[in-house]
């Protein structure tokens, strides 16, 4: 569904700074993951946010790998956001970088600072470093390497990059504000010795530069305009302008900050959803209980209804905690357009219709996707015996229950009507099968419900994968950081049934999406789905559904 995109402080920002000709009227944002992890839900709030600036004021976006820390990255998550970024619907053309390109650059910016006085090489410990900072309630220690000759500097700057030193012996910090209130302004440092090899670079190097220091440097390379960050990024502006207006950038990129997505029932820690991949606890990134953009994709969320989700929670300064049955809606209101109608039966009871001869063959009809009438229509054909929903009948019905019960008729989907005319028990007294009677549609019946079918005779076996939530509270941020996140698994998170569908379900392609008539949304999964073994994960129940997630 097509909306009028809502607006927001950053759209004001920019649409004031292009009436006023800054920038010569350019718009150049960026996205820039670190290539540590898999990208999730969270990540596309702010690729919809970069992306979709840039396109909406005629200007572009950049993808940059912010691969500043070799220790932790690979060329497995630099394809993988790529292409979760395609998939979402966005594209970066020719600007594709890489922090890792801008290392000479770097390292020249770095020589610069010294020679302005602004940096020096410090040789105290990370603990020291830490206890010299101090509180943000009391002025910090200086090191007592803060006012070593520049020449000196210069000169150990230059072995650390020919590898003379440890790891973690010397690093090189900027010459501050030792008494700031914020942290990040106290001699923050800037490059620091590690002996990784950098999946990008190899062994050339042995020094990195950090984060806060690298991330300035990179847009003010590229000309980026509006830095679009989220506001834990907040607190580390004032270094973000000191590197740009130190080094004398002009004009200088500004970063602007908004809240990022909170979403119930969901981790958007990288590191923690590393951990339930390396614990064994999900099948991987792309376990459709995981919040990544690949897993969503696995179970069949659309890239529009994750779009439209983003324009719906909107941009704004405040932290808040989304239901994920908002995104949930979203997910229904696209595939209710979109998805072809089938049918299939989770909980099997055989129905018996006595009047149709063993042998004999009836054909229903059904639309493909009554939303879409130009879609057309499918045949079904149907004999003597049915499966129906175990959950449909109900052989002493209370009040309120309107579907199949001795004596009472329904309507069958696109097949007529069916009327109770008996109940086999076994040996326990469990029911194990119907009968009824049959009559087409042209009898028009006065019935209450509708349920759904498949033939006995022509049912295919499917493999259904039905999914909870992945963690049984819907606030994550109230777990004591002490306790293990493990033990807020929803251990009926993942159920699996074997089921029984009409024959088309074979002609589904992996990837796509069906809805199984009053049951919800089924996504033939993209790795296991064959025509010969169909399997199929839940996207997304119906509203009044019978398959209600767990927790």
């Amino acid at each position: 569904m097509n909306r009028a995109p809502p607006t927001h402080f950053i759209r004001e920002i920019i649409a004031a700074d292009v009436a006023a000709g800054r920038y010569g009227g350019r718009v150049v944002t960026r996205f820039p993951p670190e290539p540590n992890g898999y990208l999730h839900i969270g990540h596309a709030k702010a690729i919809c946010l970069d992306f979709g600036m840039a396109r909406e004021f005629g200007g572009r976006c950049h993808l940059r790998m912010d691969d500043t820390n070799p220790t932790k990255e690979s060329m497995e998550y630099v394809e993988a956001i790529q292409r979760d970024i395609r998939w979402l619907g966005f594209d970066w053309g020719e600007h594709l970088y890489f922090a890792a390109d801008y290392f000479d650059r770097m390292y020249e910016c770095a020589v610069r600072l010294i020679r302005m006085g602004q940096a020096y090489v410090c040789e105290l410990s990370q603990e020291q470093w830490k206890e010299y900072r101090g509180v943000p309630t009391a002025p910090g220690r200086e090191s007592p390497y803060r006012h070593r000759p520049i020449e000196e500097s210069l000169a150990l700057f230059e072995r650390m990059r020919a590898g003379e030193f440890p790891d973690g012996s010397m690093c090189l910090r900027a010459k501050i504000d030792m008494a700031s209130p914020n942290l990040h302004l106290r001699d923050p440092v800037l490059y620091r010795i590690l002996r990784v090899p950098h999946y990008r670079t190899g062994d050339r190097w042995v020094i990195y530069p950090t984060y806060d220091f690298a991330h300035p440097l990179e847009d003010a390379f590229e000309g980026v305009t509006h830095s679009l960050c989220t506001l834990e990024f907040e607190v580390h502006r004032p270094l973000y302008d000191w590197v740009i207006q130190t080094l004398g950038f002009d004009p200088p990129p500004r970063q602007y900050e908004f809240a990022r997505l909170n979403l119930s029932h969901t981790v958007m820690s990288k590191r923690k959803l590393l951990e339930l991949v390396r614990d064994g606890l999900v099948s991987g990134w792309d376990d459709p209980r995981m919040p990544t953009l690949c897993g969503m994709r696995r179970r069949g969320y659309p890239p529009e209804a994750i779009r439209n989700f983003c324009d719906l929670i909107g941009i704004t300064k405040y932290e808040s905690l989304t239901d994920i049955a908002l995104l949930e809606h979203c997910v229904r209101e696209v595939l209710n357009r979109t998805a072809p109608r089938r049918m299939a039966v989770l909980d099997p009871l055989k129905l018996i219709l006595e009047n149709v001869a063993a042998g004999e063959r009836l054909v229903a009809t059904a639309p493909n996707n009554p939303e879409r009438p130009e879609d057309g229509e499918r045949e079904i054909r149907f004999g003597r015996e049915l499966w129906i929903e175990r959950d449909d009948f109900h052989e002493n019905p209370p009040r309120d229950f309107y579907r199949l019960a001795p004596g009472r008729a329904v309507r069958l989907r696109g097949a007529g009507y069916v009327s109770c005319t008996g109940v086999n028990h076994d040996t326990d007294g469990r029911v194990v099968a119907l009968r009824g009677r049959w009559s087409p549609m042209s009898e028009r019946l006065k019935v209450k419900s509708t349920i759904h079918w498949v033939s006995v005779e022509d049912a295919v076996p499917i493999e259904v994968r039905l999914y909870g939530r992945l963690f049984r509270i819907a606030d994550l941020s109230t777990i004591p950081e002490d306790d293990d996140i493990r033990n807020w698994l929803n251990p009926d998170s993942l159920r699996v049934a074997r089921a029984l569908a009409e024959p088309s379900v074979r002609d589904t392609r992996p990837g796509e999406v069906l809805q199984f008539e009053r049951l919800g949304y089924f996504c033939a999964d993209e790795l296991d789905h064959r025509p010969e073994a169909p399997v199929f994960n839940q996207t997304v129940t119906l509203k009044d559904s019978p398959v209600a997630p767990t927790a």
